[in-house]
């Protein structure tokens, strides 16, 4: 469909643009000027079809690559969108956006797909199994393991959009499920989904995603979860109510649909009792007041609703609100140069918004800066920059006498409207932020640590994120309504309860948690990653395991490398004149390594002993392949724990295991972690660790340096 004429918005549906033919439908105005831009249909789609080709399709090409290969592709995509920013843009006026609210809202999408696409390729094995937590042995001989893994759900994920975010809104839910390979059907809310039709339309048109992968539902779907079950989840953003009436939903209930939900919130700033007129943090308070009133004309849902302050600054947050709106804020047509807020996405949301704020009037608020009747703040001098037919509404702030008004904590005018209530005590601030019910987000705004401390916990429990605001954030902070993809995204109560976003726990928010039992030879087999007790395929000293003619790990490229071949080494015995030139050369000189009278009183040590890291360093003496070859570097240690103490004349030895062999999609070589196990001459167990290292894919170095 041409952005520029009108039509009816399509759905994709089992690979193919589709509009059902229906009489009527919906027309959806330009929010600025009231002129028709298009027709969302009443017609109804096959979501049965729908569902089912997620599931077969979907699903099988995705399964069909790796978590790498898929973090990968969505750094294409992301590149790819990136390049038609603007095209978005042009369409994204016309929903009351400024170019401001688009960068959040389109660069934000786009930055989510490559946030994501970077910590699935760090934090993510390039496989489809991810392992939670360490083996657990299940057997005093360790021939029977459990362990916990993590695999795609074989279902679809629906997600269900507000109109507020037509593009972050879909690809910070879509980001995840993509890389977990979960396919997703979309359905936007009407008033903005053509919006989402051109970005569905954009990544269709790229090609990068693997078939089934990506489905939109334009217009009516009434009976999208009649089609789900318990393989399925379904992720939807808007009222609490709708949520509540989803959630009764059979197939919620009994039929085991996984369901979240991020609803309405009362979202509190909290101006702690430091934080006076003239200081640094009351400065970037009203700051992020503003901000949040007129981004996106205050339609979000992590927009600041109550602003809670100590009771003798009332009159003066309320004062410097109205003076910072007044100084900056342009309202008009976004379209039009110099405009700094836009209109509402509908006159129905501005309607709605006006009968919100009466009703909070009507139950004891005072309009204290604003009319609601007609702009106060700057309009653009441009001829049309207000429309007749446009959505538009100026900033308003309420003042409560009554700081307890249930109103005040219970109606949430979805647009620039704030209300500022004062308290007495840092716990009475508590007592007010909580009557929320449950929020997305808080802001703590103090330069007290003891106060911030006391706000903070105090909060915690009722909101999904606490923004902490002072002068060493002011102007690097990310804002208090702009959800990160790095961090939980959602709330408790009356905020839904649902959890997006928070990095790679989103991922797994789209997979299922499954205890599985069995030898180590076969979880190894599961999970590939090497479980002590499985086979191993060890060069080396065949006193300690080592099999005849097996070849040192270190001269194998991750093309031959297997999971299990390792390295068993010889003894290599400790004297007391390596561990006194050692402690001082590096300047360790902690008396249990040099001082044996002092050493043997304590409770730890036998006498004096070798250096922890003098052990290690032993130890990649006694595993190293010194000549040039497929290793390229040791790039750290993990997980290391000192167990047995080795004192001199002790020997020690050392057990190389190849565990985890992690190719990099993009580069020619890969990582390989291998399980280091320390041992004495008594067989005891003397350090455990893991060893990382960058091996080629094929062995070029060695030829190199050969030449």
């Amino acid at each position: 469909m041409s952005t520029s004429q009108i039509g009816v918005v399509p759905s994709f549906i089992a690979g193919q643009w589709q509009t059902p033919e229906a009489a009527g439908g919906t027309e959806v105005l330009d929010a600025n000027t009231g002129e028709l831009i298009t027709t969302v249909t009443g017609g109804k789609l096959d979501i049965a079809a729908a569902v089912a080709y997620g599931r077969g399709v979907g699903q099988r090409e995705l399964s069909s690559l790796s978590l790498h290969e898929r973090a990968l592709k969505l750094k294409e995509l992301a590149m790819y969108l990136n390049e038609r920013r603007k095209d978005l843009y042009e369409v994204s006026y016309k929903t009351g956006a400024t170019k401001i609210d688009s960068m959040v809202d389109i660069d934000g999408g786009i930055g989510v797909l490559f946030t994501f696409s970077s910590k699935g390729r760090r934090e993510l094995p390039n496989s489809n199994v991810i392992i939670d937590g360490t083996a657990e042995p299940l057997s005093k001989d360790g021939s029977f393991l459990g362990s916990h893994i993590y695999t795609a759900i074989s279902g679809v994920v629906v997600q269900v959009n507000a109109f507020n975010f037509p593009v972050w809104g879909m690809l910070e839910k879509f980001a995840p499920a993509f890389i977990a390979g979960v396919p997703t059907i979309v359905k936007p809310a009407t008033p903005t989904g053509y919006l989402t039709e051109v970005a569905v339309r954009m990544i269709i048109e790229s090609g990068i995603l693997p078939e089934g992968s990506l489905q939109l539902i334009s217009g009516s779907a009434r009976d999208l979860m009649d089609h789900l079950d318990y393989r399925d989840m379904f992720s939807f953003t808007g009222s609490a109510a709708t949520a509540s009436r989803l959630k009764s939903h059979p197939n919620v209930i009994d039929g085991g649909v996984r369901f979240s939900a991020e609803t309405d919130s009362l979202n509190a700033a909290i101006l702690g009792p430091d934080a006076a007129e003239g200081t640094a943090e009351f400065d970037a308070f009203i700051k992020v007041v503003v901000t949040e009133m007129t981004s996106k004309a205050g339609q979000k849902c992590t927009a600041i609703r109550r602003n809670i302050v100590p009771a003798a600054q009332v009159d003066a947050v309320i004062a410097a609100v109205g003076k910072r709106i007044e100084e900056r804020v342009v309202l008009g047509d976004p379209r039009v140069e110099g405009v700094t807020m836009g209109a509402l996405a509908s006159v129905e949301q501005m309607h709605d918004v006006r009968a919100a704020v009466q009703d909070m009037i009507d139950a004891g608020g005072e309009l204290a800066f604003g009319n609601l009747d007609a702009p106060v703040v700057r309009v653009a001098p441009e001829r049309d920059a207000l429309a007749e037919g446009g959505a538009f509404m100026s900033p308003l702030v309420l003042r409560w006498a009554d700081s307890r008004n249930p109103i005040l904590h219970s109606r949430e005018a979805f647009g620039p409207v704030c209300s500022v209530v004062g308290y007495d005590s840092v716990e009475e601030a508590i007592e007010l932020a909580a009557m929320g019910a449950g929020s997305l987000v808080a802001t703590v705004c103090t330069n007290d640590p003891e106060a911030m401390r006391t706000l903070t916990l105090g909060i915690a429990a009722h909101h999904g994120r606490v923004h902490i605001l002072n002068r060493e954030t002011a102007r690097s902070t990310t804002g208090h309504g702009s959800p990160v993809p790095h961090l939980v995204h959602g709330g408790p109560g009356r905020a839904g309860g649902g959890e997006e976003l928070g990095g790679i726990r989103s991922v797994k928010h789209h997979m299922q948690r499954t205890a599985v039992q069995g030898s180590p030879n076969m979880l190894t087999a599961l999970t590939g990653v090497w479980h002590t007790g499985a086979a191993q395929q060890l060069a080396g000293s065949e006193k300690f395991g080592a099999q005849p003619g097996n070849v040192h790990p270190f001269r194998k490229s991750l093309a031959e490398l297997k999971i299990g071949d390792g390295l068993a080494s010889d003894l290599r015995q400790v004297n007391q004149e390596e561990i006194t030139a050692f402690a001082n050369e590096t300047g360790d000189t902690f008396y249990a390594h040099v001082n044996p009278k002092a050493a043997e009183a304590n409770p730890f040590f036998p006498g004096t002993v070798a250096h922890g890291y003098l052990l290690v360093s032993w130890a990649a003496g006694l595993f190293v392949e010194p000549a040039p070859g497929p290793v390229l570097a040791n790039y750290g240690l993990e997980n290391l724990r000192f167990i047995t103490p080795v004192a001199a004349g002790d020997s020690v030895r050392v057990t190389l295991t190849a565990k985890k062999i992690t190719p990099r999609v993009t580069d020619e070589y890969g990582e390989v972690a291998w399980d280091a196990i320390l041992h004495n001459q008594n067989d005891e167990i003397v350090a455990t660790y893991d060893v990382l290292t960058l091996v080629e894919k094929e062995d070029t170095t060695y030829a190199n340096w050969q030449d």
